[in-house]
C-alpha cells in the first residue's frame, strides 16, 4: 500500500483544514487507517483511526474537534480538523495496517499543518 497525504498548510487559530490521504491498491477497504502527527521536538503521536468496520478512535487532545472518515470507492481517508489551535501545529502522517493487527506498517510522506495565533 502506498499512501499520499495532502491538504496541509498555514491556518489561523480557530480555523479548519481537511487532510486527505490517497491510497494505492485494490484492498483499501480491508485496511485500518490512521492519522498521526509529529510536532517539532516531540515524538510522533496518534491522532485518529478508523477501521474496516468504520469504527473510529481519537486522541483526547483532538476529540470533538477532529473527524476521521474514509471513502473506500476513492481509496481515500480524510481528517477534518476544526477549531485548530497552535498546539495542533505538526507534520501529519497517514498510515495503514491490516485489519486485526497492531502495528501500522505503511506510512505516507506527511503534510505540514501550521496554525498561527
Amino acid at each position: 500500500v502506498q499512501l499520499q497525504a495532502s491538504g496541509g498548510g498555514l491556518i489561523q487559530a480557530g480555523g479548519s483544514l481537511r487532510l486527505s490521504c490517497a491510497a494505492s491498491g485494490r484492498t483499501f477497504s480491508t485496511y485500518s487507517m490512521g492519522w498521526f502527527r509529529q510536532a517539532p521536538g516531540k515524538e510522533r503521536e496518534f491522532v485518529a483511526g478508523i477501521d474496516k468496520w468504520w469504527s473510529t478512535s481519537y486522541a483526547d487532545a483532538v476529540k470533538d474537534r477532529f473527524t476521521i472518515s474514509r471513502d473506500n470507492a476513492q481509496n481515500t481517508v480524510y481528517l477534518q480538523m476544526n477549531s485548530l489551535n497552535v498546539e495542533d501545529t505538526a507534520v501529519y502522517y497517514c498510515a495503514a495496517k491490516r485489519a486485526g493487527t497492531t502495528n501500522y506498517l505503511y506510512w505516507g510522506q506527511g503534510t505540514l499543518v501550521t496554525v498561527s495565533s
